[in-house]
């Protein structure tokens, strides 16, 4: 039985792009959606938030002296290439779905209308949404954390390459300490850049829920889903 009626997911870029660097790993990209098809057959209403970085990332095109706004808006259209493939997998996997953009481009997706959204999720079909907040300067760790607001989602999953929050990067330190539980007092305090700052500021003020666990460990959005305890939980 799932323990959560409404899930805001959130995926990075890079995940679509499996064992490359770059581009969108259509093997990958189907095996993601297949697990997430599966939960929501379960009755989950599932939104989903997907990052951008496997085509561009506006901080670092910035950090080359290109126009933040320009860089942060570059991103949020890679994002939508992303929703679109997420898309095309879930709806090739039989779930109905639909992408929504902050930024308006009615030929390839549905403006972000908040009401809408809830109806979409209320009638079973997964919402991909796309382009941020259409703000540069935001995350899309702090847009997933807006919608998720928006939609009254019950929690937020947080899908990573490792399998919670450490102490320090588990990927350099060998002798890391996972955390099952943390406060976001704590994840603030001792900067622990699991989400941006921000985001979790939000998720603090508002009460929400964040749980960080490994994507790449199959099944674990199903087992998060049924509150099995996957990674970390922040609240």
């Amino acid at each position: 039985m799932p323990r959560y009626n409404r899930i805001l997911l959130k995926i990075s870029g890079e995940a679509m792009a499996g064992q490359g660097s770059f581009g969108i790993d259509a093997g990958r990209v189907q095996a993601l959606a297949e697990e997430v098809a599966d939960v929501a057959r379960t009755g989950v209403q599932m939104g989903l938030v997907v990052g951008g970085g496997n085509f561009f990332r506006g901080v670092a095109a910035a950090a080359r002296n290109m126009d933040r706004v320009t860089a942060d808006h570059m991103g949020m259209l890679a994002t939508v290439i992303n929703a679109l493939a997420l898309q095309d997998a879930l709806e090739k996997a039989g779930v109905p779905t639909r992408v929504m953009t902050a930024i308006q481009m009615h030929q390839v997706a549905e403006p972000y209308i908040r009401r809408r959204a809830i109806r979409h999720l209320e009638k079973g079909r997964i919402v991909v949404f796309a382009a941020g907040t259409s703000n540069p300067y935001f995350s899309t760790d702090t847009a997933a954390t807006l919608r998720a607001l928006e939609i009254h989602a019950e929690i937020i999953a947080k899908a990573t390459r490792v399998d919670g929050v450490y102490d320090k990067d588990p990927l350099r330190y060998p002798d890391a300490v996972r955390y099952t539980e943390i406060s976001y007092l704590d994840v603030l305090a001792k900067a622990l850049g699991v989400m941006d700052a921000s985001a979790v500021a939000m998720c603090r003020d508002n009460h929400l829920p964040i749980t960080v666990f490994n994507l790449n460990q199959f099944g674990n959005i199903k087992r998060m889903a049924q509150g099995e305890p996957v990674g970390t939980i922040i609240r």
